[in-house]
C-alpha cells in the first residue's frame, strides 16, 4: 500500500472515530404546531418540530399517568412514521390520536434530547355538526385595530415592534379584543348576528401592521389585541348574545416577519423569484382558455406585497400545515364559520384540497371566499358547485357578491335614467343569478374595509341613499354583510390618505350628528325585521325593470311575499302595480310597509313614493 493511500485511510480513521469527532449540538425544539389536538378528529395530524439540530432525530412518546409518572407503553398516540424538511432545524411527525390527555415526546439524537410535552383533549360534544352562518344571518365587519380600544394597557407591548400612534393614519391605534367585547350589544341592537373581524393573528411588521392580514404567527393572537385564552372569551361572549363568530383567514401569504422566514422548511415553502415580483391579479388565467402559462404563473405565485411572501399550498407539507391550522382554530375557539381573504391569488387545486379538508371536519360550515373580480362568471366559477367548464371544483361554498356591490354603488353615485343607468344596474346585476351554484350563499354588501365608504360615493353624501343601499342589502338575496361606522353614514377623513382614514374608530355617541343617530335607527329596525323573516332569508325573487331609477322586487315563499320598492331618482315617482299582477294575484294586496308602519292596497295604481325614498311591504295569502 502506498504513502498516500495510508495517509487517506488515516484520515478518514480520524474524522470517523467516535472519540475524535467535534461534539453534535443536542436537539432543540423552538415550536411545535399545531399547539395542541383533539380526538375524534377526521383530519390526520402530522406535527411540525422547529428548532435546531432535528433531522433524523428518533421520536418516542408516553402518557401521563399521574404526577411525575409517565408510561412509555401508552397506545393513546401511535407514531405512524417521520419525514425531514430541506432543513435541519425541522421535523415532521405523523401521528394517530387515540386518547385524550398529557403526552411528551422524546426526540433523540445522538444520546442528546428534547423534551416536548402535548395535550390531546376530548372532542366538544357535536362539534363536527356545527350550523355556521346562513342567509338568515347578518354579518357585521370590523377593522380590529381601528374599531373599540377597550384595554389600553395591552397598546404597546416588548413583543412586538410596531407601536400604537393615533397621530399616524397608516399606523397601531389600539383597537382590541376587549372592545370588541364592549361592543357586543351595539353589534346585536343593530340587527347583525354574526362578527367578521379583520385578522387577529400576530402581525409584527414594523409598519403598517395595523390591517393585520401580513400574519407572523398563526397559531397566537398578536398581543396588542389580547390573548388565545381572551379571543375564545369573545367568542363565548358573542354565543351568549346570539353572535356567531368568523374568523379571517389568509393562506394566500403570510408576513416577511413570521418565523420561519428567517429558516424555510423547504425552498418552496414560499414562491421565490430572483427579484420581488409581484401578482399581477389575473384571475382570468385560472379560467381563461387562451391564458398563458406565463400568466397563471405569475397570478398564484406573485408576491401580493413586499411584506407579504407568497404562500406555496402546493407543497404537501405546507398544505397540511394550512388544513390542520384552520381546523385548529375551529375547534380550539368554538367558530362558526370562515372569510379566506384572496382567494383567488392561491393555486387552485392545493386551495380546494385545503377547503376539502376542512368542509370533511365540518360538513355544515361555511367559508366565504374574497373573489374580487368582475363580472358574474368571473365570481360564479369559484362557488362550489358550479357547473364549470373545466370541471372544476373549489369547494368554496360562499363567494362575496362584488358585481351587485358595484351595480348599487355605481346606481346611487348619480340620478340615472335609462337601460344601464341608476337602478336598472341593480336589475341588470340579478339578471346574472342563474350562474352561482346557490344565490343565498352570496354574501352581498355594499362596502368593506377596503373600498370608499357608501357615504363617501352616493351623490352629493346624501344619507337618504345610504338609506336605500341598506334596503337593497337587507331584502336582496344572500347573506348581508355590513361595515362597521356604515351604520352611522361615516364617511372617510382623507380620500387622499388611501383606505387608512375609512378605517376609523367607531363614533362614540355624542359625537353624532341627529341624522346619524336617525341612520342608525332606520338601518338597526331595518336588519331587526330581516332578523325574523324566513321570506327574505330564503324565498325566490322576482324583479321588473324600471329605468326611470326605480326597481321593483318581491321576495317570495308559498306563504307570502316581501314587495321591495326602490326610488332612487330626485323626484316621485308612481308604482305601476299594474305591472305586478302576475305574483300580486297569489297573494293579499293589502299590507305594512315596515319602513313607515304605512299600510298600502297594491291594486291602486295611483301610489307615489317621495324622491329617496323605498318601501318594504310584507303581503300574506
Amino acid at each position: 500500500m502506498n504513502m498516500k493511500k495510508n495517509v487517506i485511510l488515516w484520515m478518514l480513521v480520524i474524522c470517523t472515530s467516535p472519540l475524535l469527532a467535534a461534539p453534535v449540538a443536542a436537539p432543540v425544539v423552538e415550536q411545535v404546531e399545531p399547539l395542541c389536538w383533539w380526538t375524534n378528529m377526521n383530519c390526520p395530524l402530522t406535527l411540525l418540530f422547529h428548532g435546531a439540530n432535528l433531522a433524523d432525530a428518533q421520536v418516542l412518546v408516553s402518557k401521563q399517568v399521574s404526577a411525575g409518572h409517565w408510561d412509555t407503553e401508552t397506545n393513546g398516540i401511535i407514531i405512524q412514521g417521520q419525514h425531514n424538511a430541506e432543513s435541519p432545524n425541522y421535523l415532521f411527525v405523523d401521528v394517530d390520536v387515540r386518547e385524550a390527555g398529557q403526552y411528551r415526546f422524546l426526540l433523540i439524537k445522538d444520546n442528546k434530547r428534547a423534551i416536548v410535552d402535548y395535550t390531546i383533549y376530548p372532542r366538544r360534544e357535536g362539534s363536527r355538526e356545527r350550523s355556521s352562518f346562513t342567509s338568515a344571518d347578518v354579518i357585521y365587519l370590523l377593522m380590529s385595530d381601528r374599531f373599540v380600544d377597550g384595554n389600553p394597557a395591552n397598546n404597546n407591548t416588548k413583543y412586538t415592534t410596531e407601536k400604537t400612534d393615533k397621530s399616524n393614519v397608516h399606523g397601531r391605534w389600539g383597537g382590541d379584543i376587549q372592545g370588541i367585547i364592549n361592543s357586543l350589544d351595539h353589534i346585536s341592537e343593530l340587527g347583525a348576528t354574526a362578527i367578521w373581524p379583520t385578522p387577529l393573528l400576530g402581525d409584527n411588521e414594523a409598519a403598517w401592521s395595523y390591517h393585520g392580514y401580513a400574519c407572523s404567527d398563526y397559531y397566537h393572537i398578536d398581543p396588542r389585541y389580547g390573548s388565545n385564552e381572551l379571543y375564545c372569551e369573545l367568542v363565548n361572549a358573542a354565543h351568549a348574545k346570539g353572535l356567531k363568530m368568523i374568523m379571517d383567514m389568509v393562506p394566500n401569504h403570510c408576513g416577511s416577519t413570521h418565523w420561519w422566514m428567517n429558516d424555510l422548511p423547504y425552498a418552496d415553502w414560499i414562491h421565490q423569484f430572483p427579484t420581488f415580483t409581484n401578482t399581477h391579479n389575473v384571475f382570468t388565467a385560472n379560467y381563461d382558455i387562451n391564458a398563458s402559462e406565463y400568466d397563471r404563473l405569475l397570478s398564484n405565485d406573485g408576491w401580493f406585497d413586499t411584506p407579504m411572501p407568497d404562500m406555496n399550498l402546493a407543497n404537501p407539507d405546507e398544505l397540511q400545515y394550512f388544513q390542520q391550522w384552520a381546523i385548529w382554530w375551529i375547534e380550539y375557539a368554538n367558530l362558526d364559520g370562515l372569510r379566506v381573504d384572496t382567494y383567488p391569488y392561491i393555486e387552485k387545486q392545493a386551495a380546494a384540497k385545503w377547503l376539502t379538508a376542512i368542509r370533511d371536519e365540518y360538513p355544515n360550515l361555511n367559508i366565504v371566499g374574497e373573489c374580487w373580480t368582475r363580472p358574474a362568471p368571473a365570481v360564479a366559477y369559484w362557488q362550489s358547485g358550479t357547473k364549470n367548464f373545466d370541471g372544476f371544483d373549489s369547494h368554496l361554498p360562499s363567494v362575496m357578491d362584488f358585481p351587485t356591490e358595484e351595480a348599487i354603488r355605481q346606481a346611487l353615485e348619480n340620478d340615472g335614467t335609462g337601460y344601464d343607468a341608476g337602478l336598472a344596474r341593480v336589475y341588470n346585476a340579478l339578471t346574472m343569478d342563474y350562474l352561482y351554484a346557490d344565490v343565498n350563499k352570496l354574501l352581498i354588501f355594499i362596502g368593506n374595509h377596503d373600498m370608499n365608504r357608501i357615504a363617501d360615493i352616493v351623490k352629493d353624501n346624501d344619507l337618504r341613499r345610504v338609506k336605500l343601499a341598506n334596503v337593497l342589502v337587507a331584502t336582496l338575496r344572500g347573506i348581508p354583510q355590513l361595515f362597521a361606522g356604515d351604520e352611522y353614514g361615516c364617511r372617510s377623513v382623507d380620500l387622499s390618505q388611501f383606505h387608512s382614514t375609512l378605517r376609523m374608530p367607531l363614533p362614540k355617541e355624542d359625537t353624532l350628528s341627529a341624522e346619524q343617530k336617525e341612520l342608525n335607527r332606520f338601518i338597526s329596525h331595518l336588519f331587526q325585521f330581516r332578523k325574523t323573516e324566513p321570506i327574505i332569508h330564503t324565498g325566490k325573487t322576482m324583479h321588473f325593470m324600471g329605468r326611470d331609477n326605480t326597481y321593483a322586487y318581491f321576495r317570495y315563499t308559498d306563504e307570502g311575499t316581501i314587495f321591495v320598492f326602490v326610488n332612487a331618482a330626485e323626484e316621485e315617482r308612481t308604482i305601476p302595480t299594474d305591472h305586478y299582477v302576475e305574483i300580486l294575484n297569489r297573494y293579499n294586496p293589502v299590507g305594512k310597509d315596515i319602513l313607515t308602519n304605512k299600510t298600502y292596497d297594491l291594486r291602486q295604481t295611483d301610489i307615489t313614493l317621495p324622491a329617496l325614498s323605498a318601501i318594504v311591504v310584507k303581503l300574506t295569502k
